[in-house]
């Protein structure tokens, strides 16, 4: 038994063209529209692969600029955690990092949060999900609902981050993530970051939609390899002082 590599790329658009008919990514991008024009900020989570999603979110070219990702650093960065506490192999199984994180961010009411995790079962993203609706934020998840409803959670509640969001976008990634079978057992050919950063873009996309039809102008950011990138960046992050993070 071997593998055939092009097949990797038959799953994946399989997937891309499947994707964008789901109903919840126009649920989502009115979340992000209210929170938009309420003055909210998208405050974006990922741990692990996952924070490439929330990059795709926050502070890139093509994206809107009232975006701030959140990471499991923060609690060394703006926090007094020792830089050890992020060689902890645990680190996002522990359900008590989720408050840290939440409590150093600038984070204001008409916030919207995006929570991405593939399983949906770690201390970190649930107890941070708990976290957010408890203090009246909408929550938008995205995850994959077969690998998730397959583990059992690792929150002390028992619950998922499908069972705290108001709208749960699902990346359809398989059980284990990869879908190329492998000899004796085990996959190569992870997906979720490809499909979860689709949902994201098109969230985005349906959201300055949602602007463009209300007659607003969307804040979004241009390339910084650009020649006026920089200045037109600048200009609409000083409307957001305080409130997003940009760097590490």
């Amino acid at each position: 038994m071997t593998i055939n590599p092009e097949e990797y790329a038959d799953h994946v658009a399989a997937l891309v063209q499947a994707i964008p008919a789901d109903p919840e990514l126009d649920r989502a991008a009115d979340l992000f529209t209210k929170a938009l024009t309420a003055g909210g900020v998208i405050q974006a989570f990922g741990s692990g692969h996952s924070e490439a999603v929330a990059m795709e979110i926050a502070g890139r070219a093509g994206g809107l600029v009232p975006t701030n990702r959140l990471a499991l650093r923060d609690i060394v960065l703006h926090g007094d955690a020792p830089r050890a506490e992020l060689d902890r192999y645990d680190l996002e199984r522990d359900p008590a990092v989720a408050r840290t994180i939440l409590d150093l961010a600038p984070v204001q009411p008409h916030d919207l949060f995006v929570i991405i995790s593939n399983s949906g079962v770690n201390g970190v993203v649930v107890e941070l999900a708990t976290l957010v609706k408890e203090r009246g934020h909408d929550l938008i998840a995205i995850t994959s609902r077969a690998h998730s409803d397959a583990v059992p959670s690792r929150h002390p509640s028992g619950r998922r981050l499908a069972d705290l969001a108001d709208v749960v976008l699902d990346n359809r990634a398989p059980y284990g993530d990869a879908v190329l079978p492998l000899p004796g057992g085990g996959a190569v050919g992870a997906v979720s970051t490809i499909t979860s950063a689709l949902l994201a873009q098109l969230v985005v996309a349906r959201t300055v939609r949602n602007l463009l039809d209300a007659g607003e102008t969307p804040p979004v950011y241009l390339s910084a390899n650009v020649p006026e990138g920089d200045a037109h960046n600048l200009r609409l992050e000083a409307l957001y002082a305080g409130r997003i993070r940009r760097g590490a």
